[in-house]
């Protein structure tokens, strides 16, 4: 749908005439499009388009790199100013690798497909990320750790095995996708079934379906308008992710000149991460809905200026590095390598030629790839590829499956725990689920050596001080209401730990006793309980009066 910033008392008349179409999914999008039946390229065009969308996402990566996760529940004003210069780009490359994990996690994923074709299996893909040794962290992690212990996909990504099944992870590394399905949405919604749910599932593998359309749409559309409206129609109605992509372009329509009011509605209605035990009732989000909601802002309110795009979604906060490399990715889709402007361009290449870390791939590389994936995805859909020109057939998106994490499972308390064990602990709930929010140590003197080694690839957080390469794995069994439910192995090597020492949701509500019993302790190390969310089946109701009188 095309939408109109008209300053006169008309607005109110277009609001009503959208709210009129507002059913269950809060506005629907016109089933008119802009976008032609087909899309003729040029080569040249394509392989364009292609650059600009690799280019436009590590641009603002790098960009939202100072302010990552440093405004939560914030909008980052205009007075604060995030630099960006000649030589930047090569500034966070050497101090920081592990930034740019929105490339390289992509790029294992171009050599997975590269290495076994477009039709690979969800299996072998799973399989190729998991023997991976860069960090990872949140569903990705979670996602490996239950790949190398026997959970394969789509079950690694389920968020009964993955409490972090709706953060953002899927929706950073999506943007491949798009990039090897031009103009052909349902064939990009498609690949996103295959890798989304080896680390997602429900509204976080929804933020990497939203995204591949994005990327896609963009190669066909100039218009951000109606790239995002039929981007989110790949997103089924009723879905949470769909209401709150729809929301904002209601409230864009409502607010056409002053993103921050439609920041402040999101903030609102949307800021309320139930799954992620580092954000559940915290103000850190890393939640897909939100951030991709960011996405949508930038989007919308950029009007296809790439730096005013890239500004807006780094200034919503919260993951402030990976929602303006979506959005940069997109917009340097739309608009094509050569037209990024210089300013951006000049320090990215810099480091066109390095390898990034984990991967035998560049950016060149990247390029390169990418286009002979693309040809070879247009083909197989039915476009053609003769010479220098290229047909690519047209797609009408169609939403794919339905599906929503934490259903009558309501955060209900968060109790801060803050205590270690080095045998067994006994926690005593009343609910349907719990999690617990810690992390295996070593008992290490914390010397500048130290943070040396462990920090040089995960970058400034130390993630619970997890050794590259220590072996040791610590063994336990949870109990509970007496019965044993699992054994969990937690491994002190950073690329196979387990985030979280223990979990379980929609039990049977009511009183419950939790014990973990640690099964071969070692004086060197201990398992440390920050925190414990309890869920109930029930939504929480407060428990203060309507109203206080004298009487």
């Amino acid at each position: 749908m095309r939408y109109f910033t008209l300053k006169t008392s008309g607005v109110h008349f277009i609001i009503a005439l959208l709210l009129t179409f507002s059913v269950s999914c809060k506005q629907k999008v016109s089933e008119k499009s802009a976008i032609p039946v087909d899309n003729t390229f040029s080569s040249s065009l394509l392989k364009e388009k292609i650059k600009g969308g690799w280019a436009g996402q590590t641009i603002g990566v790098v960009y939202g790199a100072p302010v990552e996760f440093k405004y939560q529940g914030s909008i980052i004003t205009e007075y604060q100013i995030i630099p960006w210069r000649e030589g930047y780009v090569k500034y966070w490359w050497d101090k920081k690798p592990g930034l740019f994990d929105d490339i390289y996690t992509d790029l294992n994923f171009v050599n997975a497909f590269e290495k076994h074709g477009l039709n690979v299996s969800m299996d072998t893909i799973a399989k190729h990320w998991a023997s991976t040794a860069y960090h990872l962290a949140h569903a990705n992690q979670a996602s490996r750790y239950n790949i190398l212990n026997g959970i394969m996909p789509p079950m690694s990504g389920n968020w009964k095995n993955n409490p972090h099944a709706d953060d953002l992870d899927f929706q950073i590394e999506a943007d491949f996708i798009g990039l090897m399905a031009p103009g052909m949405v349902n064939s990009a919604t498609e690949i996103a079934g295959r890798v989304g749910h080896i680390m997602n599932s429900g509204d976080g593998w929804y933020g990497g379906v939203y995204v591949s359309a994005l990327y896609s749409l963009a190669f066909i559309s100039k218009d951000v308008n109606e790239i995002v409206g039929q981007a989110v129609k790949t997103i089924p109605d009723g879905t949470k992710f769909h209401d709150c992509i729809a929301d904002v372009i209601l409230w864009h329509s409502q607010y056409p000149d002053d993103w921050k009011a439609c920041w402040f509605e999101v903030q609102k209605k949307w800021n309320n991460d139930v799954g992620c035990p580092k954000g559940c009732y915290l103000s850190f989000n890393i939640d897909a809905k939100i951030n991709s909601a960011y996405v949508t802002i930038g989007l919308l309110y950029g009007q296809g200026d790439f730096t005013k795009s890239i500004d807006i979604a780094t200034r919503c906060g919260q993951d402030a590095d990976c929602n303006p490399a979506t959005v940069g990715g997109v917009l340097g889709v739309m608009t094509g390598y050569s037209n990024i402007p210089a300013f951006w361009l000049k320090p990215l290449q810099e480091i066109e030629l390095l390898n990034f870390e984990g991967t035998p791939m560049s950016l060149n590389k990247a390029y390169e790839i990418s286009y002979k994936h693309a040809v070879e995805m247009i083909r197989s859909a039915g476009g053609t590829v003769e010479g220098e020109i290229i047909v690519i057939p047209h797609q009408a998106p169609v939403a794919v499956a339905f599906e929503q994490n934490f259903e009558k499972t309501y955060p209900v308390f968060r109790d801060r725990f803050d205590r270690s064990f080095t045998d067994e602990l006994v926690y005593e709930f009343e609910g349907n689920g719990y999690i617990f929010y810690g992390n295996l140590v070593k008992n290490s003197k914390i010397d500048k050596d130290y943070i040396d080694r462990v920090s040089k690839r995960v970058g400034s957080e130390m993630f619970g001080l997890a050794e590259p390469n220590d072996p040791y794995v610590a063994e336990m069994e949870v109990y509970i209401d007496g019965q044993l439910d699992e054994k969990v192995r937690m491994p002190m090597k950073n690329a196979s730990r387990r985030l979280e020492p223990a979990w379980k949701y929609q039990m049977n509500e009511g009183k419950h006793t939790v014990k973990l019993k640690w099964l071969n302790p070692d004086s060197e190390y201990e398992i440390r309980i920050n925190d414990i969310v309890v869920y109930s089946e029930n939504e929480p109701v407060s428990n203060l009066p309507k109203s206080i009188t004298n009487e």
